[in-house]
């Protein structure tokens, strides 16, 4: 799977495909954009094709070191297996002792969010300090092969006091070595790693690109996947793993939530639903509150009188349809608001249904 297989973003890929071709390969990128859209994939051939035995500017996916580093687009699985390995109940200090370090092949490192237990974590996973040492050390290793490559995904979840370490490498970045930090937005890492950084911003693919990519990929019928590319907003990722009647069923528990917030009638309710979105979900919390914001933008477009209104959640227009004639402008922002702060304050391991209870009362129409 070479360079021109990867769904969208073109003027990324050439990019990353041009450096490659003349030698001049960045200490330091920051790939940022929507969950799903590809970002990991497209670090993952970096480090082939910076490491292919035969090929310069691309990776031919059948050499040795393309099919090692090809093993990191399953790396769920190597997540589970290096948990399971360190000890299931492993605490902190074991987590500390024993970094969390994904490694396929010697010159290239995939570095994930830690929950230091693997079946009950104690807290929000996050990049520890001891991860970021250890590859403060392995970046000025020599590489058995062309390039050493770091992939930080979650490169947003490290402390910001922890993140003074990783300055360290990117103020001087070793020659052979590259290092790729993965984020949401580019507005959750600290300036100063910003600045050290050359940044791409991966944008949303066309659902009729996301669409064809699933005919190919999967078993879904036409209206399957026209309605899976469409609840994606553009994320491939997140179309390919879509369970569809999971997904309605989610969206239509925060849509029922938010109906009861807003009427602010039945509190018995109301917390009954935010603790089973909040506990009880196999989805994660952060992914929720995704849902949150999606339902906020349709009902938006809806207390605006759009005429030409094409949904988010197209499964759930005659809901969204009746709840939007009762929102307004100002009710929609108070919202959104609120989902701001909580998400903020999830940094800060704040209790995830006392905060949804927080925004629940918030959109309270008194």
């Amino acid at each position: 799977m070479p360079f021109q297989d990867f769904l969208g973003n073109e003027r990324i890929v050439t990019a990353l495909g041009s450096m490659l071709a003349r030698g001049r390969e960045p200490g330091a990128i920051l790939f940022t954009g929507a969950r799903g859209v590809g970002k990991f994939t497209l670090a993952r051939m970096f480090a082939q094709a910076a490491n292919c035995q035969r090929l310069k500017d691309d990776f031919c996916g059948e050499c040795d070191s393309c099919r090692r580093i090809g093993r990191l687009a399953d790396p769920k699985t190597l997540i589970e297996q290096a948990l399971t390995e360190r000890g299931e109940s492993a605490d902190a200090g074991t987590a500390d002792r024993v970094p969390l370090i994904v490694e396929t092949h010697p010159d290239v490192w995939a570095i994930f969010p830690d929950p230091a237990r693997l079946r009950t974590p104690v807290a929000r996973p996050m990049i520890r300090v001891s991860q970021l040492r250890a590859v403060q050390r392995a970046a000025h290793f020599k590489p058995q092969g062309r390039r050493r490559v770091f992939i930080l995904d979650g490169a947003d979840t490290m402390r910001y006091t922890d993140a003074d370490v990783f300055l360290k490498i990117l103020e001087e970045p070793p020659e052979s070595a590259t290092l790729i930090l993965i984020a949401a937005s580019p507005d959750s890492l600290l300036p100063t790693i910003r600045s050290r950084c050359l940044q791409f911003h991966f944008a949303p693919v066309p659902a009729e690109q996301v669409e064809e990519f699933l005919s190919k990929r999967t078993e879904l019928k036409p209206a399957a996947r026209h309605l899976a590319a469409q609840l994606s907003c553009g994320s491939p990722g997140i179309a390919l793993e879509f369970d569809l009647e999971e997904s309605e069923r989610l969206r239509r528990e925060v849509l029922r939530l938010i109906e009861l917030a807003y009427d602010g009638t039945n509190y018995r309710e109301i917390f009954a639903a935010t603790a089973q979105l909040a506990k009880q979900e196999k989805e994660s919390f952060e992914n929720v509150l995704e849902l949150f914001y999606s339902l906020l933008t349709d009902l938006l477009e809806l207390s605006q009188d759009q005429k030409a209104w094409f949904p988010r959640n197209p499964d759930l227009r005659r809901e969204l349809e009746g709840l939007g004639k009762k929102v307004n402008l100002e009710w929609v922002a108070n919202s959104a608001a609120s989902l701001d702060r909580l998400h903020r304050r999830l940094r800060r391991n704040v209790s995830r249904q006392l905060g949804l209870d927080a925004v629940a009362i918030s959109l309270y129409n008194r």
